[in-house]
């Protein structure tokens, strides 16, 4: 089976396309690297996915410009879709909007569009988030609460493409599963992130910023994980039967959570991770960021239902695991 996997260099379309390859399917991947965190670090990833697999071919194209998408992907017959390609991150939202209306909007609309012409597609995965909440005060969150509050342009464009998906699934029958993914942290990691950037600053002595002065608590999952989960919705089309699906959609169209049903404090979090280093953080307290969220926890209990989600991988194991490919990759 063919797969196209978007933002293929990022973090979890790099994991996702391995494990399918590891399995013996066939991946595009596409993926315009841009500049929004280290190319080299996204370059890095296609590498090794090439070196490693016959069945992977890479295309540099940005998926929201629709004719060189179509043109791009024109000699290839596509069967399933993981739509992981966005602009990423609350605070960038606040000083770079038209990137998320750009890549977020447009390009989930381009791919839609695709899916629904080609003679071949039979599901589309894309990937939302968990920011949809907002300030949600009930935990954990779950796919069936309101989530008409955003609070960052980032999380108002992910609400935005479940509407369009399901606008598309119910008016053209196009199979779609959305996917409110948690806060994702393992090898081959995002330099933006918090594990990634106090690890960093770990090492090199320098403070770590800790946002509402470590009063938040954070649904960490490990990528391994993840990707499980959205291997299996990939795998498992939803039916086009009328039934009331996950998030409450009657047209194929579900939405799941997917992230650990863990909700680590951030000063726990942080003392893990001292502990995988071996050095103390210098930590330097800081208010809460405009369109941040001082929790969140999800309710898989819908993914855990129907696709038997269920993941294993706790801190004090994903932790060390990433610190040691950090050192690794770095020569640390």
């Amino acid at each position: 089976m063919t797969f196209l996997v978007t933002g293929a260099a990022g973090f979890i379309g790099y994991h996702l396309s391995e494990r399918l390859l590891s399995r013996g399917e066939r991946v595009i991947g596409i993926d315009n690297v841009n500049d929004y965190y280290s190319p080299k670090l996204k370059r890095d990833r296609i590498a090794d996915l090439k070196r490693r697999h016959n069945g992977f071919t890479f295309i540099e194209q940005d998926f929201a410009d629709f004719d060189g998408l179509k043109t791009a992907l024109a000699s290839h017959r596509v069967e399933r879709i993981a739509h992981l390609g966005a602009q990423a991150g609350v605070r960038y939202s606040l000083t770079n909007p038209h990137a998320y209306v750009h890549s977020n909007l447009v390009g989930h609309l381009n791919l839609m569009e695709y899916a629904r012409h080609s003679d071949s597609v039979e599901h589309l995965v894309y990937a939302s988030s968990s920011s949809v909440y907002g300030k949600n005060e009930k935990l954990p969150f779950s796919v069936e609460d309101r989530v008409d509050q955003p609070i960052s342009l980032y999380a108002a464009t992910k609400k935005a493409d479940e509407l369009m998906s399901e606008t598309y699934s119910h008016l053209y029958r196009l199979p779609q599963t959305g996917l409110r993914f948690f806060t994702v942290y393992g090898p081959w990691g995002r330099p933006d992130m918090a594990m990634w950037l106090f690890t960093d600053a770990i090492l090199k002595g320098e403070p770590i910023k800790v946002f509402n002065s470590g009063d938040m608590r954070r649904d960490f999952t490990y990528v391994d994980d993840i990707v499980s989960g959205i291997v299996a919705c990939l795998d498992n089309p939803p039916p086009d039967d009328g039934s009331v699906k996950a998030g409450g959609s009657v047209t194929p169209h579900r939405i799941y959570n997917i992230g650990n049903h863990r909700s680590e404090e951030l000063m726990h979090m942080i003392a893990v991770l001292e502990k995988a280093v071996g050095k103390t953080a210098v930590k330097q307290f800081e208010p809460m960021q405009p369109g941040d969220v001082k929790d969140t926890f999800a309710d898989i209990s819908a993914i855990e239902r129907d696709l038997g989600f269920h993941p294993t991988t706790s801190i004090e194991e994903g932790i060390p695991r990433f610190v040691d490919w950090f050192r690794t990759y770095h020569g640390v």
